[in-house]
């Protein structure tokens, strides 16, 4: 889809790349042996607890920062297909960047100081992520709860937010 000249990604590639984030948040936080007390009376000798990997608040502290991750994503317009959305600096711009420190005089149709700025682009890619978050949120959450041996990949993007959804290469 093209509006005023930009290239937005489609809903394929927002959910592709938020399962990917989600799948790297949950593998970061999966890793503690912490245990969180349920019970707060001090006077009670048993307590209950559970363990963080399992418990609501890893699950509630994921999808608030999922979204956000996206931010961390540049274009790389000389790649194709799922490829275009990355973290890191696009090799053009890379390449731009270097010449700029080399002394070269680079003269763009936008100042330096914005180069690095988040593109029309990744906001877009942001916003979509926002509202399939929103939207899928209870496929999310039942994957969490009862899923997670199925990939969050298939179990979101194919069973849910693309499916009966012509498939789209690239």
């Amino acid at each position: 889809m093209t509006r005023i000249g930009l290239n937005y990604p489609i809903n394929a590639k927002c959910a592709s790349i938020a399962t990917v984030e989600m799948k790297s948040a949950f593998e970061e936080t999966g890793k503690t042996k912490e245990v969180i007390d349920t019970k707060y009376d001090y006077m009670e000798e048993k307590r209950d607890s559970i363990k963080y990997v399992k418990s609501d608040i890893r699950f509630i502290e994921v999808m608030e920062t999922i979204c956000q991750r996206l931010m961390h994503y540049n274009l790389h317009k000389e790649r194709t297909g799922s490829n275009r959305f990355a973290k890191g600096m696009a090799e053009t711009l890379q390449t731009l960047h270097n010449l700029v420190h080399k002394g070269v005089k680079v003269v763009m149709d936008i100042p330096y100081e914005l180069w690095n700025e988040t593109s029309a682009e990744v906001a877009d890619l942001k916003k979509q992520c926002d509202v399939m978050v929103e939207k899928y949120e209870d496929v999310i959450e039942d994957w969490y709860r009862k899923h997670q041996d199925e990939d969050l990949t298939t179990y979101l993007c194919e069973k849910h937010v693309l499916k009966g959804k012509t498939k789209v290469r690239g």
